[in-house]
């Protein structure tokens, strides 16, 4: 019968790359470690790993029984948990894959509102670069839940998909760079300007590519592997940056101009699960995410009730066009 520790030490040489690095992340001797893959390949009746002098090599079998193995092994937690929670609050540790922007918002006010209503609740996020990875962490169990933007509704066999809320993509400038006469501005407006941008297949890029397609004469100034560089090198003057609405606050609080987009620039954001039993730490994530979408888009709908309130109070002759920049940031 095969047992969860021979799963769990399985597991374990795919992510550390081999049986030396697993064995001492899981504090047991190589020798038992090897021992308990023995039996387990003699059970399978596959061998799960080919070993090339002090190395383990993946087999077709072990690819194929990596991602099953996890999935048991979420499984098994899920029973465990259910079973634990039974008139106890929710309890346990949750792994979460989230895109850069999700991972600011809503991921960061559902970790906030857990501790608040679930203070026994751990959550572990994982970033990754595009929705298609979120999916792909979540099916191969390699987290529990996913939290992503995407222009179309993630999909796959036993995904569960719930639609959040429609994230808004900004303009970020250093302070004074433009001058607009309200807080919209036209596409138009990015003729000519320098921008900070990330890496290809992220959202943001894939907006960036469209606008500069679009407009035209957009240059990269500068493109940064870690998205948390961008506003700093926006502060900086480097270029402007465009970035979802998460970062609206921080930006603002840091010293930039934030624009909004006219017609505003939107990208769907989703959560993401398999479906089946989930343990009590991701039946609460789940619970929270979706709780707080709705309070956020009942706060977005105020606020742009108030938006639209500030730009309808400008003189009707304004033009939202930029003025050039003597500072050179254009």
């Amino acid at each position: 019968m095969v047992e969860r520790r021979q799963l769990e030490y399985f597991i374990a040489i795919v992510e550390h790359g081999g049986f030396t690095a697993a064995a001492k992340a899981l504090h047991v001797a190589q020798p038992s470690l090897s021992r308990s893959i023995g039996k387990l390949e003699h059970e399978l009746g596959v061998t799960l790993f080919h070993r090339v002098g002090r190395h383990a090599v993946l087999s077709t079998a072990g690819e194929a029984l990596a991602d099953r193995a996890r999935l048991v092994l979420r499984d098994l937690d899920a029973l465990r948990a259910a079973a634990g929670a039974i008139g106890d609050g929710a309890a346990g540790r949750v792994d979460v894959a989230a895109t850069s922007s999700s991972g600011l918002e809503p991921v960061t006010s559902v970790i906030a509102e857990l501790a608040r209503r679930h203070p026994g609740v751990t959550v572990s996020t994982s970033s990754a670069m595009s929705a298609a990875e979120v999916v792909a962490m979540v099916l191969q169990g390699r987290c529990e839940v996913g939290v992503c933007g995407s222009a179309e509704r993630p999909s796959g066999q036993g995904l569960v998909t719930h639609h959040l809320r429609d994230e808004e993509f900004l303009l970020v400038v250093p302070p004074g760079a433009l001058d607009v006469p309200g807080p919209s501005v036209s596409p138009e407006v990015l003729r000519g300007m320098r921008f900070v941008v990330t890496k290809p297949a992220t959202a943001v890029r894939a907006l960036f590519d469209r606008l500069a397609a679009t407009v035209g004469d957009m240059t990269i100034a500068a493109e940064a592997g870690d998205r948390g560089v961008v506003l700093p090198m926006v502060l900086k003057g480097i270029g402007a940056g465009l970035m979802p609405d998460g970062w609206s606050d921080l930006a603002v609080r840091a010293g930039a101009d934030v624009y909004r987009f006219d017609p505003p620039e939107r990208l769907p954001q989703w959560l993401v699960h398999r479906g089946g039993p989930v343990t009590a730490a991701t039946r609460a994530f789940i619970d929270t995410t979706l709780g707080t979408a709705q309070a956020g888009q009942d706060s977005m709908a105020a606020r742009s009730e108030s938006l639209r309130s500030t730009q309808n109070s400008l003189p009707s002759g304004s033009a939202r066009t930029a003025q050039p920049d003597p500072s050179g940031f254009r």
